[in-house]
């Protein structure tokens, strides 16, 4: 066993074990390029779904820290990933698995992580690290096997969290079609950080699915014809979109709109609404969700860092969904256009499937626009 540390900018140090790749030192990483070493500490409340987790690209340039302390405990297999590699930073847990159960499973937690060059720590006492993640705020982090204090040093001197727009670094470099659906209704995925089931689930409902750049101009999107566009899920903080919301503020005048989580923020920015930080995110599978309209409470999957501001809010954009754990916007619509948003993933199955309606109602509202 290799002793490692997590480091934490507050000067916190945390010891355990390094398993996976070994920390490069941080210095020489790149936040959110999954060479691990250093990027923002986050937790996440989820009893299962760290393959879904490693692999979403919501967390790129974040180091992971499981609140659940088994991981790797069912393996890995090749059915449940959401992204074409590791996006994580780093992950921290409190014990690793090396004899997974499952009759999927390929490999283990700490071989899959080592094929992907990401770090890992376990044996770190991880509900201390959310209890401090609570009580200070989300703060940048590093992995080490060396000395901690060295790592502390250089972790002074890095870039922040929210200075970096991962959605660059995470987003597919050219436009791909996506498997089936072929025949049904023409969506155009606007791919901030997309997950892969979003685009299965789309496909499930015969959509035909194209998959653009999220660089991609209003008029690129607009020449596919589609009959609905998605913004995706995705990292980082949505002020270093502009290009995407320029798009977005073009798209919700013509085509019916769907925006998911950092695709949520952006088309209210190009609404007109604002965004903020929050304290430590909602990242985790039972967060509940009440519909306003309704009354209706689901349990979503959620994985964010920052939250649309009720504060001057235009008038046209109506709030539909709310958290009820601390009340933040949840989901939108507008009075008037065909545009709708949520805040959590829809995708997610933690309830385990309350919450695709969400794909039922874009399509019902493509099929009352045409």
């Amino acid at each position: 066993m290799t002793a490692a540390h997590l480091v934490l900018s507050d000067g916190t140090i945390y010891p355990g074990y390094s398993f996976g790749a070994p920390p490069k030192p941080a210095s020489h990483a790149e936040m959110g390029a999954g060479t691990g070493a250093f990027g923002e500490v986050v937790f996440n409340t989820s009893m299962a779904g760290y393959q879904e987790m490693l692999t979403d690209p919501s967390y790129a340039g974040q180091i992971v820290v499981p609140t659940y302390p088994l991981q790797g405990n069912y393996g890995i297999n090749d059915g449940d990933i959401e992204s074409r590699r590791v996006q994580v930073a780093g992950f921290v847990v409190r014990e690793a698995s090396t004899t997974p159960s499952h009759f999927d499973s390929t490999r283990t937690l700490s071989d899959y992580l080592a094929s992907e060059g990401v770090a890992g720590i376990w044996g770190v006492d991880t509900r201390a690290v959310t209890r401090r993640i609570r009580a200070r705020g989300v703060m940048m982090g590093a992995l080490t096997t060396g000395d901690p204090q060295a790592a502390l040093a250089e972790l002074a001197a890095l870039p922040a969290y929210d200075s970096v727009n991962f959605v660059e670094r995470v987003t597919v470099a050219e436009p791909y079609g996506w498997p089936g659906g072929d025949g049904g209704k023409r969506v155009a995925v606007v791919d901030c950080g997309v997950k892969y089931n979003i685009l299965r689930l789309l496909a499930a409902r015969g959509c035909a699915v194209t998959v653009l750049p999220a660089t991609a101009s209003a008029d690129e999107v607009l020449a596919l014809e589609p009959d609905g566009v998605v913004f995706s899920p995705g990292p980082g903080d949505p002020v270093h979109n502009t290009a995407t919301v320029e798009t977005a503020a073009a798209i919700i005048e013509r085509v019916p709109t769907l925006g998911i989580c950092l695709g949520h923020q952006v088309v209210a920015r190009a609404l007109g609404a604002t965004t903020y930080k929050l304290k430590f995110g909602h990242r985790g599978a039972n967060h509940p969700v009440r519909e306003l309209k309704t009354g209706r409470v689901t349990i979503t999957a959620q994985n964010h860092g920052f939250a649309v501001s009720d504060d001057g809010l235009p008038p046209e954009i109506v709030v539909t969904h709310r958290s009820l754990n601390d009340g933040t916007i949840e989901g939108l619509r507008h009075r008037d256009r065909p545009v709708l948003t949520i805040q959590y993933h829809s995708e997610g199955s933690p309830g385990p499937r309350d919450n695709e309606y969400i794909f039922d109602r874009f399509l019902d509202l493509m099929e009352q626009h045409a």
